[in-house]
């Protein structure tokens, strides 16, 4: 896994590639996000992704990547656009047209140039933008 792999998994993530980004995972890939959900298969991540991304546009922009020996960690500035009302949105409650502002640092255990464990935790939450009236 190089920065380029983790820049071609974003991107394809951010095009809504399900099939591009989720080539990244393995079967048994395990996904915490926090303490709010753990996710476990590439398969229910997928599944999980292709629900978010039907309510909300998710667009991620890395700020940093460092790449180690089976590890990859990361800084993601990340935009919810609401497509609809969406209340109890994992991320934070976001009404249609809103945009909700993250920034995460991301840690990646990697197994045969796939990732087996996702770590994600929130750093910052930046002011909600409302929909113009």
């Amino acid at each position: 896994m190089t920065q380029d792999d983790y820049a071609d998994y974003i991107a394809r993530f951010n095009a809504n590639d399900f099939q591009g980004f989720g080539r990244y995972y393995c079967d048994d890939v395990v996904f915490n996000l926090g303490e709010k959900r753990q996710i476990i298969g590439r398969e229910n991540i997928l599944d999980f992704y292709r629900d978010v991304k039907s309510k909300v546009r998710e667009t991620l922009d890395i700020v940093g990547v460092a790449v180690g020996a089976g590890t990859l960690a990361c800084h993601v500035r990340t935009e919810f656009y609401g497509l609809v009302d969406w209340p109890d949105f994992i991320a934070g409650p976001l009404m249609k047209g809103d945009s909700l502002n993250i920034e995460s640092l991301g840690f990646y255990y990697l197994r045969d140039g796939k990732f087996s464990q996702i770590l994600g935790a929130r750093y910052k939450t930046l002011p909600t933008i409302k929909a113009s009236a």
